[in-house]
């Protein structure tokens, strides 16, 4: 597609222009959002397809992560239980590796390649491979105001592990071998990106910027269309007041400084203390760049793989989470069951937004993985969970076992997932083959 062609499409989008600030509309029936005629058929006229990963590192609970039947009778282990109300919209997948990770160590060794495949460079040094959200960002990046949200509720950490570079373990966005996807951390900052035509620090609301052309814009569209509008700009500005209490929030997580109250001016545009929050904020973001168009191609590592996350919110504060998933507790399957959660909530959110035929989640991809099967290091088969029909193109409610099968390639689910968002290649990472079953 030519710059020229991309500049008229995106154009051509619904968007709500403040001073400084412009917002993409979530699709409506009655005005043209992505096609050139409101009512089209054709395939211009049709909500894009999306693609997110989820991550969560240190794998699950080995009793737990489970699933078998299918469609409305598919039974899921008590890791995934909170993802019964999209179970037909959901493929769980078992036995897909990845073979260079298992060549180095544990750990960064295990997580820097997982969306690429590729080798990775040890002693040290920083080599991987160009990963899957950052090739359909490649590809479709110009046609959206953010190419791709890399977003993250932990900090990257540089040191070295057993030979290996742990930013392996704190990235698994790739914009190139060398460089891995800047990850954004702090809410404010990843919501100022969607919505501020400047990431900078400003007090003025997103939403008071534009509200004047918001209400020019009811007389032009439907009833039903003035409803969906007035929900979208709500769950905007229950967003950015969330961001404001999270960063004046003074609860925190784990350890209690001796000081109940800061004795110096606390920033405003900090760090959510809470796990919780800071995780709901990052995952409300993502649904918010996916229903307005803003982004098609979005990451989101819930923690680092070596992770030092605690939750006290769960009454798991006792030990950090990487030393929690050694063991198959109680207390492990609940954090577990908490970070499922989150793409539950995501999948909830995407499927109550309406796109023509079709649901929000009905036109996502949204992947959920970990870097280890089981806490004891385990990557020789991967937990794998895909939520959203990818456009209609993908049959859910199915459980496909690849253990024991010749082609269980990691890369080779990257290929069939590509073929849904239009990018067809001869091969990615270490594979040639597609799995046909997707």
């Amino acid at each position: 597609m030519t710059d020229s062609v991309t500049r008229h499409r995106f154009t051509r989008r619904a968007l709500l222009r403040g001073v400084g600030v412009s917002m993409a509309l979530p699709w409506m029936e009655s005005l043209n959002v992505w096609g050139d005629e409101p009512r089209a058929k054709s395939a211009g006229s049709e909500a894009p397809v999306r693609f997110a990963c989820l991550f969560a590192g240190n794998g699950f609970h080995r009793a737990e992560w489970r699933a078998s039947g299918s469609g409305k009778n598919l039974q899921l282990g008590k890791v995934l239980e909170s993802l019964a109300p999209v179970r037909e919209k959901l493929l769980f997948i078992q036995g897909l590796y990845n073979a260079e990770a298992l060549k180095g160590n544990i750990h960064s060794s295990q997580t820097g390649n997982l969306l690429s495949g590729a080798p990775l460079a040890s002693g040290g040094k920083i080599r991987s491979g160009t990963s899957i959200d950052q090739l359909i960002a490649q590809r479709y990046g110009k046609e959206t105001k953010v190419s791709s949200l890399v977003l993250g509720c932990e900090k990257s950490i540089a040191s070295v592990h057993k030979d290996y570079s742990m930013l392996y373990s704190s990235h698994i966005s790739w914009s190139s071998p060398t460089t891995p996807t800047p990850l954004e951390i702090y809410p404010a900052l990843a919501f100022d990106r969607l919505f501020k035509d400047t990431v900078q620090k400003s007090d003025r609301s997103v939403l008071d910027a534009v509200l004047a052309e918001a209400r020019g814009l009811r007389g032009r569209i439907s009833y039903s269309d003035r409803r969906k509008l007035d929900e979208y700009l709500g769950s905007v500005r229950d967003v950015e007041q969330r961001i404001e209490q999270a960063g004046k929030s003074g609860r925190f997580q784990g350890w209690r400084p001796t000081l109940t109250k800061p004795n110096i001016p606390r920033p405003k545009d900090g760090l959510p203390q809470d796990v919780d929050e800071h995780m709901r904020l990052m995952c409300d973001i993502l649904v918010l760049g996916f229903q307005t168009d803003t982004t098609r191609v979005a990451t989101l590592k819930l923690n680092n793989d070596h992770s030092s996350l605690r939750f006290p919110h769960l009454g798991v504060d006792y030990m950090i989470h990487h030393l929690l998933s050694h063991s198959d507790t109680a207390d492990w399957l609940k954090v577990n069951q908490f970070f499922l959660e989150q793409l539950a909530y995501i999948a909830g959110r995407l499927d109550a937004i309406q796109e023509g035929d079709r649901t929000a989640l009905d036109n996502s991809m949204i992947m959920l993985c970990s870097s280890m099967l089981h806490g004891s290091h385990d990557a020789t088969q991967l937990p794998v969970v895909v939520v959203g029909r990818g456009g209609g193109r993908i049959q859910t409610g199915r459980v496909l076992d690849y253990r024991g099968k010749p082609n269980r390639k990691m890369c080779s689910l990257f290929l069939s997932l590509l073929d849904k968002v239009g990018i067809h290649r001869e091969s990615f990472g270490d594979s040639k083959q597609r799995l046909a079953e997707i």
